[in-house]
């Protein structure tokens, strides 16, 4: 008898798990180099706003007796990677990993304006099974890339394993918006705005269609925090904003 294939969720189609990471991928490859644009249009440029915040509340040193080593994971267009090293004055080393040649083709590029390029590499890598050794970063931070893994869990427990203790991991996410009035609106949008916008931009609604659903279909904060603990992170917070439209969540390697 043939074993059940496992199934997961693509948007609102149901897929072959290991179907996942392609169908993921072919989405990227298309708005690469339009990502960070349709980020601003999508949210209003709000979302700069919850990366500012993210990266302050990491407070990144500005100088020590070693390296401040700085995981950024599907962060391939480096908006993530710049605030940290910026913020940081040039201190920390970010190494920035993405699954999508095409995202870290876009950053790669850009980092050769930024003030500090040299304190941030590219790497293409897996979330599910990263290349670097057991305890050889300080941070781990990634932003709206978590609800497009596979397998969540798995990539937690890497997260995890390449942590130094007293390392910390920063996630943020969309998330369901709990405020009333305010989330009929942002669902109308969502579904009736942003994917015709996405075409309009990129010449193709399709991957900005799937990006809308998965949001739907990422795990509840509280579901999420319990998973942040089931890979062994201590300390584990969530905090809403703009009406819980995005969430962040840190944690800490203890």
């Amino acid at each position: 008898m043939t074993a059940a294939r496992e199934t997961t969720h693509f948007g609102e189609q149901t897929v072959a798990l290991e179907d996942k990471q392609g169908l993921v991928n072919a989405v990227f490859h298309g708005v690469a180099d339009r990502y960070d644009l349709m980020n601003d249009l999508m949210s209003g440029g709000i979302h700069r706003v919850w990366k500012d915040a993210m990266i302050a509340d990491l407070a990144p040193p500005k100088g020590g007796s070693r390296p401040y080593r700085v995981l950024d994971m599907a962060g391939g267009t480096g908006d993530i990677a710049e605030r940290i090293i910026n913020a940081s004055v040039g201190y920390a080393e970010v190494v920035v990993s993405d699954i999508n040649s095409d995202m870290l083709r876009v950053g790669a590029e850009r980092a050769k304006s930024w003030r500090y390029p040299a304190q941030a590499s590219f790497v293409e890598a897996n979330a599910e099974e990263l290349p670097f050794a057991d305890n050889s970063f300080d941070a781990y931070t990634i932003a709206f890339g978590i609800r497009n893994v596979p397998r969540i869990q798995k990539a937690l427990n890497e997260a995890h394993r390449v942590l130094k203790r007293g390392g910390r991991i920063m996630v943020l996410e969309f998330s369901q918006v709990d405020v009333p009035g305010l989330d009929s609106f942002y669902r109308v949008f969502s579904d009736r705005v942003i994917p015709p916008m996405g075409g309009l931009v990129t010449g193709d609604s399709q991957p900005y269609q799937y990006l809308v659903e998965s949001i739907r279909k990422f795990p509840t904060p509280a579901a999420f925090s319990a998973m942040l603990s089931e890979a062994g992170f201590k300390r584990v917070k969530h905090t809403p904003y703009s009406g819980n439209i995005a969430a962040q969540f840190s944690a800490w390697k203890l």
